[in-house]
């Protein structure tokens, strides 16, 4: 968990390292089931290979990736007992969205991807044909002997995948208002060329600029920001600032690899509790007492530290009511950056 914190602030690629997190979101897996941290390093390393590249690839590999079939019960899903949990999933969370699939298909589905057994050992996943069911399936109207491979190949070909994953994307690094038709035909278009493509076009969108859309910040992108911020290396940290700071990212609702469930983490006024608030002052102050500062943080005149705190954790303006509450602490400067850190002007993304 601490090490992909500390990868979160050290990484140059940051870009690559925001969207592995997203793919953990998406493709919500959790050690407390999973329970071997080699699975869950593989699919991670999975996730930040393929990230920026056109979805296909990457739902091929979830789907038989070792940590997701252990998550979702694919392990024993066979011929003789199928197991429909990955494949509803699949459809429901990670592809299609709800709606666009019958309880048949589910069932269907849950054939074609019967068969394969994970090596914990290795860390890998291998197909053992006997266990597979390669019998005729019926699924999303289509006929054929289809496998993990082929059933991932149909899902993705539908209309609906596309308007789904862009959506998701769209959902948690843009707004939570859906764009308008004529943006999703763009972003539609870019979505063709991958999704790197389609974060070009995203940050072109008109919607992308617009005050309105805006995004409570998730815990740990608040906390890696101010830690990349103010110069602080999770792995650096002291046993116990170390295990304070996963404490308190646990008290906001949000720690690596621990997503609640298959349908990952919520959003917006879901981190915004009294307990998240408390939690969040907590880490704002530990990580400001051991911010790595410029000589101009020391030299700046208390009466200019408003400014200076704003420039420094990149926010566009303080309101009235944040910037006196930081004006209040000037002259204690990790208060105030942990003031500053707690304002809705930064936990909020605008």
């Amino acid at each position: 968990m601490l090490w992909w914190l500390d990868r979160m602030v050290r990484a140059d690629d940051q870009l690559r390292e925001r969207m592995t997190w997203f793919w953990h979101g998406h493709f919500a897996t959790s050690f407390r089931k999973v329970r071997v941290a080699s699975l869950m390093l593989g699919q991670n390393q999975t996730l930040r290979r393929l990230g920026l590249g056109d979805f296909k690839p990457i739902a091929q590999a979830m789907i038989i990736d070792p940590a997701m079939l252990v998550w979702l019960d694919g392990n024993n899903n066979t011929a003789k007992a199928p197991n429909e949990n990955l494949s509803r999933e699949f459809m429901e969370l990670f592809a299609l969205g709800q709606g666009p699939y019958t309880e048949s298909d589910v069932k269907q589905a849950a054939r074609a991807l019967t068969g394969w057994k994970v090596n914990r050992l290795n860390g890998s996943a291998m197909l053992r044909p006997r266990l597979h069911d390669a019998g005729s399936k019926h699924i999303l109207g289509h006929d054929g002997d289809f496998d993990a491979p082929s059933f991932v190949q149909l899902v993705v070909s539908q209309p609906s995948c596309a308007s789904f994953v862009i959506s998701r994307v769209w959902f948690r690094l843009v707004s939570s208002t859906p764009p308008e038709a004529a943006a999703m035909a763009r972003l539609r278009g870019a979505y063709e060329h991958g999704i790197a493509s389609l974060l070009d076009a995203m940050v072109s969108e008109p919607a992308f600029r617009d005050a309105q859309s805006s995004l409570v910040k998730q815990p740990v992108e608040w906390a890696v920001g101010l830690m990349r911020a103010l110069g602080v290396r999770p792995s650096e940290l002291p046993d116990k600032q170390a295990r304070h700071l996963l404490g308190n990212l646990r008290g906001m609702g949000q720690v690596p690899f621990l997503p609640p469930s298959v349908g990952g983490w919520p959003s917006g006024g879901g981190w915004l509790t009294t307990g998240a608030a408390l939690a969040r002052v907590q880490v704002a102050r530990l990580i400001s007492e051991r911010a790595t500062l410029s000589s101009d943080a020391a030299r700046t005149p208390t009466r200019q530290r408003v400014e200076y705190l704003r420039r420094l954790l990149g926010v566009d303006h303080f309101s009235t009511r944040s910037a006196d509450a930081i004006s209040q602490v000037a002259g204690r400067l990790p208060l105030a950056i942990t003031v500053a850190a707690c304002s809705p002007e930064y936990i909020v993304s605008g």
